[in-house]
């Protein structure tokens, strides 16, 4: 058995990103080309009151950031374990480099949503991936390809 692959749960340890702006509550499918991972937008996260009143919608910016921390960072995670040892892959966080996303549903306070991520290339720490977000239904929410890379602390 490889030591250096991660379960599920050490990824999850291991991601900087922690509540209040943590958007990934498990990863349960991961290898080295693809996540899976899920998230409940809970009724009190701290920005529905302002957006909007009254109607509170989940800002796309927090999408993004959902999908994010499961199809770069928690990938990333995963792919550098495979090179280093869990010590040493505490040394580093991921930063965004870019995201390209489309969106095709809103999405409401107590929502569950699946975010998918796959591979579409990793070298020298940069990985970017196509990911996409739906509901436990199946409904697309988003989609688009996001980059990071990972840095030294």
């Amino acid at each position: 058995m490889d030591t250096r692959r991660l379960t599920p749960s050490q990824i999850l340890e291991l991601v900087p990103q922690q509540r209040p702006f943590r958007f990934v509550d498990e990863i349960f499918e991961v290898d080295e080309n693809r996540i899976m991972g899920r998230y409940t937008f809970r009724h009190d996260e701290n920005f529905y009151p302002g957006h909007f009143p009254g109607n509170p919608v989940t800002p796309g910016v927090i999408l993004i950031e959902s999908m994010g921390q499961v199809g770069v960072v928690s990938l990333g995670i995963y792919l550098l374990a495979l090179d280093f040892s869990p010590d040493e892959v505490k040394k580093y966080t991921t930063v965004f480099t870019d995201a390209e996303v489309e969106f095709a549903k809103a999405v409401m306070p107590g929502t569950t949503v699946i975010i998918r991520g796959e591979k579409v290339f990793w070298r020298r720490m940069k990985l970017r991936a196509k990911v996409e977000m739906l509901l436990e239904d199946g409904t697309l929410v988003a989609r688009g390809t996001l980059a990071g890379m990972g840095v030294k602390l």
